[in-house]
């Protein structure tokens, strides 16, 4: 089975945490453990998230008044290299010496005219209260938007639209490597007048481009692991109820959030779509039953309506 696991944020600093190296080492082994428990006879390629972390070299390197800030093609680069680091330290340390690992940097073509630019959407770094929010985007010329009851810097998120390492995956996933790749959603990518590829100002949403990265890769199953265990009909109202299986038109036909489960139905439901294959929302913990279709929410063109649990 070729299988492609994006891995959500909360794997690698849940909400409220410090957003210290050890924290983000701590959570990267809890997921690592997961995953060694299903990764034996799969061709393994691991996404991951990256807002928190390139938030806060965003702001690092901000408070370093001596040159001008890195753009976010940058910062999302240097963290696909942190964390592919430590996925493949803490994974390694639990797979046979003989499996190998590969980390990736992985450029990711973007529409320089997609609306999304005029329209920053994407969270990134740590959260904020409504004071501190706006006094930060007063001082540092941010955008910024409700995330709960408190507020984050927002970026431009643009459609994937290539993916320029797709080959070299590949050629990877066929020795047997487990890969880490596409980390954050791809370094964002465009060409210029001249036909020369340059980095952009943005981040792109990590599932969208795991779904594309994923059906590119030919995979057999699309996991998208977050901190809950399925797709939620009527989340956080008394009437709320886990979605079991659905067909992708008809789970769009319902309402998520925008900044948390609505990409994560929108790519489940394009790679489905898309493939023919199926995709799973749920938790990382349980990933066993989730690769054995007994968990979280499968989305699938073979399935007709939608299923609660």
């Amino acid at each position: 089975m070729r299988l492609v696991i994006a891995l959500g944020g909360n794997a690698l600093l849940r909400r409220g945490e410090a957003l210290s190296a050890q924290n983000q080492r701590d959570n990267v082994r809890s997921a690592c453990a997961q995953i060694a428990r299903i990764a034996p006879g799969k061709q393994l390629v691991i996404a991951h998230g990256n807002g928190p972390q390139v938030g806060l070299l965003a702001l690092q390197n901000a408070a370093y008044g001596a040159t001008d800030a890195y753009p976010l093609d940058v910062l999302g680069a240097e963290t696909e290299g942190m964390i592919g680091y430590m996925i493949e330290q803490e994974l390694g340390n639990l797979l046979p010496f003989e499996v190998p690992f590969a980390t990736l940097l992985t450029q990711v073509e973007v529409d320089p005219a997609d609306p999304a630019f005029a329209h920053p959407s994407k969270p990134i770094g740590p959260v904020y209260n409504q004071e501190q929010a706006q006094r930060l985007a007063a001082e540092k010329g941010w955008s910024i938007a409700a995330d709960g009851d408190n507020f984050r810097r927002v970026v431009a998120s643009p459609r994937p639209q290539r993916i320029f390492e797709i080959r070299p995956i590949q050629w990877l996933l066929e020795k047997g490597t487990v890969v880490i790749c596409a980390g954050g959603g791809g370094i964002p990518t465009v060409y210029d007048e001249n036909r020369k590829l340059k980095g952009i100002e943005a981040v792109i949403d990590k599932d969208l481009c795991s779904a594309l990265l994923a059906e590119q890769l030919g995979a057999d199953l699309l996991v998208i692991a977050t901190d809950v265990s399925a797709a939620f009909a009527d989340w956080g109202l008394p009437t709320q109820k886990a979605i079991a299986r659905a067909h992708p038109d008809a789970l769009e036909r319902l309402s998520f959030a925008a900044g948390s489960m609505g990409p994560k139905v929108q790519a489940a439901c394009e790679f489905a779509r898309h493939t023919g294959k199926p995709a799973v929302i749920g938790a990382l913990a349980d990933i066993e039953a989730i690769v054995e279709g007994k968990a979280g929410t499968r989305i699938s063109t073979h399935i007709s309506g939608i299923e609660y649990r």
